[in-house]
Parts: structure tokens; C-alpha cells; sequence
């Protein structure tokens, strides 16, 4: 079931966005891991949230603004189940998703997108905060 996320929900959300980036993002560097994980929070205030809950509970999240996908975070126990997709077919469908960045170094989350229609349409060196994490602007 996909449903909007509440602030409640929020240390969930970090413990799936924990799981997913360990498993994901080999190339952060622990202390922009750290640095990311203690925004999270604030990032969560900047985006309309929805999330996929099973019986066990909520297991992937993502959020939209503006029609832009900002982030998308599946737990690793769950990955590979179709969340992601679900979550996506969902916003394209609902929430008029368009558009995603995505880290380059993410190959997994960059195959991804492009799977499920997006097409790379530009490139910044460096991600939102600054830092050196090449970012891929995505559309459909």
C-alpha cells in the first residue's frame, strides 16, 4: 500500500534511507554520510512524502516537489521486490514526476531510472550541498 508519510513516520524513514545508502552509495564518505543523515530531517520538510507499508511496515519511501523526484530510498531487505517501480509508477501517474537527479557514481539507481523511461539531459559536478558527488539530471 502506498500512502503519504507523517512526521511520525520519520525514524522509519531513516532507518530505511540508513539501509539503503550503506548498501547503495559506497562512494559517500562516512563523515557526508553522517553529514547527509543529520539533514535528513530537514530535507523531509522540503518535499510532499509518500511511502510503501507492508505488514511489516514501511519499507521504501520517496519524495516529490515540483514535479522533481528528490529522493527515492528503498530498505535492502526489500530491495528487488518492486517498490521502486511501484513508487515511481505512482508518482509519474499522481504526482506528475518528470524529472530526477540522481548521483552518477550510483549505477544501480542511474540503470534504474533509465528502465523505467528517464533519459540523462545534464550534468553537475557537484551535488546540491556543494560537495564532490557528480549529479545526472534526469527526465522523462
Amino acid at each position: 500500500m502506498i500512502r503519504k508519510i507523517e512526521k511520525a513516520d520519520y525514524p522509519r524513514l531513516i532507518e530505511i534511507w540508513i539501509s539503503a545508502v550503506q548498501h547503495t552509495h559506497d562512494f559517500l564518505k562516512e563523515e557526508d554520510f553522517v553529514f547527509y543523515k543529520e539533514q535528513l530531517p530537514v530535507y523531509f520538510g522540503y518535499v510532499t512524502l509518500y511511502g510503501v507499508e507492508d505488514e511489516a511496515g514501511l519499507q521504501g519511501f520517496m519524495g516529490v516537489a515540483d514535479g522533481c523526484l528528490e529522493m527515492l530510498f528503498i530498505h535492502d531487505d526489500s530491495r528487488g521486490k518492486g517498490i521502486g517501480r511501484k513508487l515511481i509508477a505512482y508518482g509519474i501517474a499522481k504526482l506528475d514526476v518528470v524529472k530526477v537527479d540522481v548521483n552518477e557514481q550510483n549505477g544501480q539507481a542511474v540503470g534504474f531510472y533509465e528502465h523505467v523511461g528517464f533519459h540523462t539531459v545534464g550534468r553537475s559536478e557537484r551535488d546540491g550541498q556543494g560537495k564532490a558527488y557528480p549529479i545526472l539530471h534526469m527526465q522523462l
